[in-house]
């Protein structure tokens, strides 16, 4: 919990503000997962603070929503093109990502 902390204060996710009755707050809550090696052991432990948003309110609080995700036929693919010119593949474990998206509306999170 400490290093998702430290990732949010480090890349200025958010500020603290006082609360006032006009604001519209979405909930938060923490995400524990057990990170383990391929023999079942434990690597590591995984806390991520994540926003409730199943408690927002189209036109409230978004207008619009998007996911970034890839298509399985993309890594298919990508794979396919590998193999056919004999090329190393590497794999990597990103701790944090931020999407680095400008919010054109305040959103208040508790």
């Amino acid at each position: 919990m400490c290093d998702e902390i430290a990732a949010l204060r480090s890349n200025r996710t958010w500020s603290l503000v006082l609360f006032h009755s006009s604001m519209n707050i979405v909930g938060s809550r923490w995400v524990y997962r057990i990170k383990r090696r391929v023999d079942g052991s434990i690597e590591r432990y995984k806390a991520r603070l994540v926003a409730r948003g199943f408690t927002q309110q189209e036109g409230i609080d978004y207008s619009e929503t998007s996911s970034p995700v890839i298509k399985q036929a993309t890594v298919r693919l990508v794979f396919s093109i590998v193999v056919s010119r004999n090329w190393k593949i590497y794999q990597l474990d990103i701790h944090n990502a931020f999407l680095n998206g400008v919010l054109t509306k305040e959103v208040y999170m508790k």
